[in-house]
């Protein structure tokens, strides 16, 4: 049976891969507008407001590449008390996710980041974000609602964007919730401290992330690539590291050094923005649909092959993603 064959079979059993999403939950907030002259008060422009947009961002890009594949998703994290949160919330359940894992912080703001733009020129961006660990209080009460949603779910995807929400303790509680009930646990990390994801099966940096994890600055080649992901299985535990390698590709690296490397698919890259991202969907989709690590990873690849077409973060469907690997035979 071909690849496009097990798509297909996947997509004809109307069954929806489960997926659960914890992650660093933020509003990206846009403000477009003109600018003809400085402000007499500070050699600064002055920016006439034409209009603006709101999207989700950090993990909600994730979540938004899991929707358009047709995962049915759960997603965990924190919002505060505010209007950002209560417009996230709705944003995610106007989508069809359920949001009854998100529990609200009074003690912290949602994470917003603002851009005002002029043109296709960002002048300056505005974050209102707290990055303080959480309380033991918000900890616990979050743990409470993810024993229950992993017992449900196929897999477990930890989105980690280092805004205080993957402590080392609510880390290493979440992957061994998972690890006991059976559910495999990927992660797309940040930082430098990698021990935190001890236990999970599988880590996905980028190249830089894993250069700076690896403490080299030297990735150029897959020997580089193997190398590096040695120091990540020495910290993680992981059995696979997955690296995405923006125009060259992705590389697979088992923890018993077997690897693969995918070239990119694309004829023509435009913009590699949220291109992780929607590997990472793509992977957790697949996976969680009974596909193998490899199979997996091969039509992550082409469908990062489709958004990096597109300019800005975009997001694809399996019938594109069929249709590119069908293309490209």
């Amino acid at each position: 049976m071909t690849i496009v064959d097990k798509v297909r079979s996947i997509q004809n059993s109307g069954k929806r891969p489960k997926i659960l999403v914890v992650g660093d939950l933020m509003v990206d907030h846009y403000i477009w507008g003109g600018a003809s002259r400085l402000s007499p008060e500070a050699p600064v422009p002055i920016v006439h407001v034409k209009s603006e947009s709101t999207t989700l961002g950090g993990a909600g890009n994730l979540t938004q590449n899991l929707v358009s594949l047709g995962a049915e998703l759960v997603v965990a994290g924190v919002i505060g008390d505010d209007a950002a949160g209560r417009q996230l919330t709705d944003i995610l359940t106007n989508e069809g996710v359920s949001t009854q894992t998100i529990i609200t912080d009074v003690s912290r703001p949602t994470t917003v980041k603002t851009r005002v733009l002029v043109g296709n020129h960002q002048l300056v961006r505005i974050d209102r974000e707290l990055t303080d660990e959480l309380t033991s209080d918000i900890e616990d009460k979050l743990m409470a609602g993810l024993e229950g949603a992993i017992n449900d779910v196929d897999i477990v995807v930890l989105s980690d964007y280092k805004k205080g929400l993957f402590s080392n303790s609510l880390t290493q509680r979440i992957i061994k919730v998972a690890s006991a009930k059976g559910k495999k646990a990927i992660v797309d990390p940040k930082g430098l401290n990698y021990a935190k994801y001890y236990g999970a099966f599988l880590i996905k940096p980028n190249k830089k992330e894993l250069a700076e994890a690896a403490k080299t600055d030297k990735i150029n080649t897959i020997d580089d690539v193997r190398n590096a992901a040695k120091a990540i299985f020495a910290q993680t535990g992981a059995t696979y590291v997955v690296v995405t390698l923006s125009e060259e590709g992705m590389a697979i690296v088992g923890n018993d050094d077997t690897y693969t490397l995918l070239p990119v698919k694309a004829t023509e890259v435009f913009d590699v923005t949220g291109a992780g991202d929607t590997v990472l969907a793509a992977m957790a989709y697949f996976m969680a649909s009974g596909l193998s690590i490899e199979e997996a990873c091969e039509l992550a690849n082409h469908a990062a092959a489709i958004v990096i077409k597109h300019l800005g973060s975009a997001t694809t469907t399996i019938d594109e993603i069929i249709n590119h690997v069908i293309d490209d035979k």
